[in-house]
């Protein structure tokens, strides 16, 4: 993997302008995540006290109190070691998940690695997840992949892939050959574990079918809330390019349906991590009862954070987990594996989206949904 100055300050100002685009412009997917077909039965009598329900799960070896990470966003400006500290204040105060940007600008350049290190120093306990991409994986091999979980002594490795994104961006790569290789390299190679983690396009059971003996979860990213293409559309017009990426806006699996094409294809297999478009409490409550082991936020984090403080996302994010325990309560799930037994109903898209794929409906509906398997391959 290349590094020096010149590289090094082009990704650099990259980051910065994917800030600005995320915070200030319309990037989110014209499709929604279909969070809105699930239903969940209410339970009128779920014989609980709310006081025993514990939203508490472990996560890659660390007990968080609540199942949400915040998904990876920035780093690799000196502008955003400023955000990543916040964010990890944050995540220490709730005792959730963090994982950092795309790794690549602090590979390339030492002088902005401490926007990545400064999350460790803030959140020395808790549960990190490092980041690179499987583009730089495939040059950087091992070694990078050991390089950037060094970099914040990351719980684990999320390599990230956005095909989409690199093949509609300005500077992208894209080169998608041969990334199977090497993610099971990686994780062969590694003593902490791999997460394959999608950034908006979802993962297909078919494609989780092909890595699930190589990895330790699976990060679905799926369509419905930022959409990367959108993003790089709004930068190629600033730099007076086509902008590609719109005509991508609606492109993608949504996250529901991805959570349950992953689940339908390994089962109960690696940790299952339902990112985007998720919003509200409900959200990350209907993404555990399709089988997710915990949920994944960014966008409304840091625009949170960036209009009201810590203080203001503190608590945003604590009324997001009453809400979660208020869900589990309703339908008598005393820990978060069981909101997946939860009875539920699925209609309108997701419903027409499993059946065009073949899923068993009703067994999804009234099963175990992380031990449900449907897809052959």
């Amino acid at each position: 993997m290349a590094r020096g100055s010149s590289r090094g300050s082009d990704t650099r100002e990259r980051k910065w302008e994917h800030i600005l685009a995320c915070v200030w412009e319309d990037v989110e997917a014209e499709i929604s995540p279909m969070f809105e077909d699930v239903r969940i039965i209410h339970r009128a009598l779920p014989e609980l006290d709310i006081s025993d329900v514990d939203t508490s799960v472990e996560v890659f070896g660390k007990r968080i109190s609540f199942p949400l990470i915040i998904a990876g966003m920035t780093g690799g400006h000196p502008k955003t070691g400023e955000i990543n500290r916040r964010l990890a204040i944050i995540a220490r105060k709730l005792n959730i998940g963090l994982g950092v940007g795309s790794q690549r600008a602090g590979v390339e350049d030492p002088d902005v690695r401490w926007t990545f290190e400064i999350v460790r120093e803030e959140y020395p306990d808790g549960l990190v997840l490092a980041n690179i991409g499987l583009p730089q994986l495939r040059e950087g091999g091992p070694d990078l992949a050991q390089e950037v979980v060094d970099m914040v002594d990351a719980d684990a490795l999320a390599v990230h892939v956005n095909v989409l994104q690199e093949a509609v961006q300005l500077e992208g790569e894209a080169d998608a050959a041969g990334f199977i290789e090497v993610l099971e390299e990686v994780s062969e190679a590694l003593d902490v574990p791999v997460v394959l983690k999608e950034t908006g396009a979802g993962v297909s059971a078919e494609d989780a079918k092909a890595v699930g003996d190589l990895v330790d979860g699976i990060d679905v990213g799926g369509a419905g809330g930022t959409n990367w293409a959108v993003v790089e559309a709004v930068r190629s017009k600033a730099h007076g390019e086509t902008p590609l990426g719109y005509a991508f806006s609606s492109w993608g699996i949504p996250t529901a349906a991805s959570i349950l094409e992953v689940r339908g294809a390994l089962g109960g297999g690696p940790v299952v991590i339902g990112t985007g478009g998720v919003r509200t409490g409900m959200d990350v409550a209907k993404a555990l009862a399709l089988g997710s082991d915990c949920a994944g936020m960014a966008l409304p984090v840091l625009r949170k954070l960036l209009a009201e403080g810590i203080h203001g996302c503190v608590r945003f994010l604590r009324a997001l987990a009453k809400e979660v325990k208020i869900a589990m309560l309703l339908t008598g799930s005393k820990n978060v594996k069981d909101m997946a037994k939860s009875p539920i109903v699925i209609c309108g898209s997701l419903r027409e989206w499993l059946e065009s794929r073949g899923a068993p409906i009703n067994k999804i509906c009234r099963g175990d949904r992380r031990e449900v398997t449907w897809f052959d391959g």
